[in-house]
């Protein structure tokens, strides 16, 4: 009788063991990133460098106004620099770095800028956009190409955009890496007040991602239960209910908080605007931010009260054009403040961040936090803010993601790069339709859309009179229409 009893109990532990066990939690990624402005080692000295940030730890931004190396900067002499790294709430690691007005060994190697760009996950990596802007070697101009190498005479070499990306998957993890230098100089023999063996590294940019690789699941032994159901008996599965039409998602990541002057302090001294910065956004294509005929001039550093001098450029359009995400990525800071009026921030992938201002009204994708497509309608042209006597126009700055650290101040010219960006030729605003009141089933006028409020249909019809839009859009569209 004992060991019968033995027996069940040893039987009836081993079913609930097997019916309880549970696949272990997957460790969380190791993820990793590094950047510096300039970095001078030589034998025998100190050496000394410039604009670093690293994670994981405590610095994640880092900026120099300048670099001198020794202190009459004959070895090495740059402009301002700026590093960054982060990691994203997908197991993502990215790192950045922007050096202005290089000149090291006395001129001999010279650059405008210089920009490292380094991009991991778990399965890819990358160093798309890194460049050198303007190379001169002993006083010839040289086109930089990934891993290319320059003799320096019989006393050194440089290397450009030396990179590495590295990716590999085992049953255990999958790692990737990604490394660039964009400028690396190495001295074979004394010169310029080096040693022989020292080396100048510029633009330096690292990230890595080391993911463990799920464990399979095991299937759980099957537990006593009812019986079956009859033959033909139908079994309901739960369904999770669809998220709402409207709603975002869910947001892992707290947004980031927007560089804007809201007040200015009296007796605050202006940072004058930065020359020549190297901002490579993304090797991806960007779409103009408005919709529809526009014209915009250079006013970028034009003076400006309260806040020194123009940080963006002014595109004018009539009232209520379509604004246009110009990348994919988040949208922020959806509000109102004194000096923008209405605005919105969107950030795209590598981080870059769009600042839009004065407009007259939002889309209802302009929500914080909303992931919108490139030349998805965010909001619409006006003038609030402290541009009420201004003509019709929208206020759009780029604030490169290697400036952030700088706040307010680290914007570029917007100038040539809305030169450059496509302009979309057709667009369905149907996100953007709060603009306008649906149209009546009986209406001829047509599907309302971007190129409705430049319609005759409309022409009569008043924007400050709430039925006056709805009666336009149920008469029938004119012959000229």
């Amino acid at each position: 009788m004992y060991l019968r009893l033995l027996a069940l109990v040893l039987l009836s532990g081993a079913v609930v063991g097997a019916g309880s066990s549970a696949t272990p939690p997957t460790p969380p990624a190791v993820v990793s990133a590094g950047a510096y402005g300039i970095s001078v080692a030589a034998p025998g000295q100190a050496g000394a460098g410039a604009a670093s940030a690293s994670i994981p730890g405590q610095t994640t931004t880092g900026a120099a106004d300048g670099f001198a190396y020794p202190a009459d900067g004959l070895a090495a002499r740059t402009g301002a620099q700026s590093s960054s790294v982060s990691a994203g709430d997908t197991d993502e690691a990215h790192a950045v770095t922007d050096v202005l007005a290089i000149s090291l060994l006395n001129g001999e190697v010279a650059a405008d800028s210089v920009a490292g760009r380094a991009k991991a996950s778990a399965s890819s990596a990358d160093t798309n956009g890194s460049q050198v802007t303007n190379l001169v070697l002993l006083g010839q101009p040289v086109a930089a190409t990934s891993n290319g190498r320059f003799p320096l005479a019989d006393w050194g070499y440089v290397v450009t955009l030396e990179q590495a990306v590295e990716t590999s998957v085992s049953d255990a993890a999958r790692s990737a890496r990604a490394s660039v230098t964009a400028l690396r100089v190495v001295l074979t023999a004394e010169h310029g007040g080096l040693p022989a063996g020292a080396e100048i590294l510029v633009g330096h940019a690292e990230a890595s991602v080391s993911a463990p690789t799920p464990a399979a699941t095991p299937v759980p032994a099957r537990a006593p239960g009812p019986a079956a159901s009859p033959r033909g008996a139908a079994t309901k599965t739960p369904v999770k209910p669809a998220r709402p039409a409207g709603v975002p998602p869910k947001r892992t990541k707290p947004l980031p908080k927007p560089p804007e002057p809201e007040f200015v302090r009296p007796g605050l001294v202006f940072r004058p605007p930065l020359t020549d910065v190297s901002a490579p956004l993304s090797p991806g294509g960007y779409v103009f931010p408005v919709y529809g005929p526009s014209s915009f001039t250079d006013t970028f550093e034009a003076p400006r009260a309260g806040i020194g001098w123009h940080h963006g450029e002014d595109i004018f359009a009539p009232l209520g054009a379509p604004l246009l995400a110009v990348a994919d990525g988040t949208v922020f800071s959806v509000g109102w403040n004194n000096r923008g009026g209405y605005r919105f921030w969107l950030r795209d992938r590598q981080g870059n961040q769009f600042y839009y201002a004065h407009l007259s009204a939002f889309s209802p994708l302009a929500v914080n936090g909303n992931e919108v497509k490139a030349g998805a309608v965010i909001g619409f042209v006006g003038n609030t803010g402290d541009a009420q006597t201004t003509p019709y126009h929208v206020h759009f700055e780029i604030h490169p993601v290697g400036l952030l650290p700088m706040g307010y101040d680290g914007v570029v010219n917007a100038f040539p790069y809305l030169s450059a960006w496509r302009r979309v030729q057709d667009i369905a605003i149907a996100a953007g339709s709060g603009w306008a009141p649906p149209a009546p089933a009986a209406a001829t006028a047509p599907k309302p859309a971007a190129l409705l409020l430049g319609s005759t249909d409309i022409s009569s019809a008043s924007g400050l009179e709430p039925g006056s839009l709805e009666r336009a859009l149920a008469a029938p569209a004119s012959a000229q229409g």
